[in-house]
């Protein structure tokens, strides 16, 4: 009998609160002897008791069922029936990262002759796939202004557009987009509606607002220690589920189940950290507000802040990253100075660990549809764990190697 995919998926208790139920998912239960966490399995081939059982195990091959290890482990079941809860779903499917997590599910969708619609402020790698291997394969994508109208949007759809794209908040420059609103437009034409949630992975409830496909860079805040690379894909309903469960056996993606045990590990942390790096992240951001250097910030958490009201209504918290641009007179290269003289933030990729890190923006961010919204040099921030005290220490004393033109 294939296992149900349901499994472990809704708390048994109901109405606990996230926090609670983050400590019970993926787990046997607090009162099976044993070890409290679920052990790590490993394994490639699976050993049956029969031919009949193995042509019956093989039945199920969508399902969550032990047939061979490219199709998931005990381990791998485990963080998808816990990631499928937390986003309000009912079936996840791990992959090897982020942007696989975001190939597979665009390549689920589209095939030659189709057309997609893109947010201009998309992350670059999922750009780059759109402009490269889907191009060759005969998918046209448009890109559009991520803060679009629900009118302007319904303008672009052609009779072959299969996908509407969705990243909110955009990538380095943080447009919040309407999900809700562009969602209907999309449903309405008979598109699917597949969307980048990693920035608001505990706190916007996707298949609430509309969303089909939910994409999760598991790298970030659910590893949370900056020592892992994994991607889930999370569905609501069955049709969803068997595109994504296709594709992602048709192309082989896969992820280590050691992995899978360690983002299962950092689930169980995952509400207090998200907390914390909340709190610290809009203190900081209040301070850079106020600084004369600082043109503007970019944290749709932040009272005044673009995006802010769409953020209020349908988020329930934020993450720590966020963007600041400059004024216009700073000068790029001082910028450039003031993050390398940090010494409480690293300069790196990602985000989403135990650590704070500043990455300039300027001239890595490309657009088609409209210019970025920056005024002025711009610079990329992930507030960690550390005290946000001795991070505003530090960016004080950077800022003196900012200078104006």
């Amino acid at each position: 009998m294939a296992r149900d995919p349901r499994d472990q998926t809704q708390s048994p208790i109901p109405g606990l609160s996230l926090e609670t139920r983050l400590t019970q998912l993926g787990r046997a239960g607090v009162r099976i002897r044993g070890f409290v966490n679920p052990p790590l399995v490993r394994g490639s081939t699976v050993l049956h008791n029969s031919c009949a059982e193995r042509r019956e195990a093989g039945r199920h091959r969508l399902e969550q069922e032990l047939i061979y290890g490219l199709l998931g482990t005990p381990t791998h079941f485990a963080l998808e029936n816990a990631l499928a809860a937390i986003e309000g779903g009912t079936r996840c499917q791990i992959v090897s990262s982020g942007l696989a997590a975001i190939t597979t599910s665009l390549l689920a969708y589209l095939g030659t002759g189709d057309h997609c619609l893109v947010p201009d402020s998309v992350y670059g790698p999922t750009r780059h796939f759109c402009d490269t291997l889907l191009r060759q394969a005969g998918v046209e994508t448009t890109y559009y202004v991520p803060t679009i109208d629900p009118d302007s949007l319904a303008a672009l759809f052609r009779p072959n557009t299969k996908v509407l794209f969705l990243e909110s908040p955009g990538s380095h420059t943080f447009e919040m987009q309407d999900v809700p609103a562009l969602a209907r437009v999309a449903h309405a034409r008979g598109a699917a509606v597949l969307m980048d949630n990693t920035w608001g992975i505990l706190f916007f409830q996707p298949f609430a607002h509309g969303v089909d496909v939910s994409i999760q860079a598991l790298t970030k805040y659910v590893g949370g220690h900056s020592d892992i690379i994994l991607g889930g894909i999370i569905t609501a309903r069955d049709s969803d589920w068997e595109k994504i469960r296709n594709a992602s056996m048709t192309l082989g993606q896969y992820a280590s189940p050691d992995d899978c045990w360690l983002a299962l590990r950092g689930l169980r942390t995952l509400a207090a950290r998200l907390k914390q790096q909340m709190e610290s992240g809009l203190k900081v951001a209040r301070w850079l507000a106020t600084r004369a250097e600082v043109y503007q910030v970019l944290y749709p958490a932040l009272p005044g802040a673009p995006g802010h009201a769409i953020w209020r209504r349908d988020y329930s918290g934020a993450c720590s990253l966020f963007g600041v641009v400059f004024q216009p007179d700073i000068a790029e290269d001082s910028m450039i100075e003031m993050i390398d003289s940090l010494e409480l933030f690293g300069i790196g990729a990602s985000w989403g660990g135990f650590e704070s890190l500043a990455l300039p923006t300027t001239g890595t961010i490309r657009r088609t549809a409209a210019p970025p919204p920056l005024a002025g040099p711009a610079a990329r921030f992930h507030i960690g764990l550390e005290d946000p005290n001795d991070l505003i220490a530090d960016l004080e004393r950077a800022f003196k190697h900012l200078r104006r033109v």
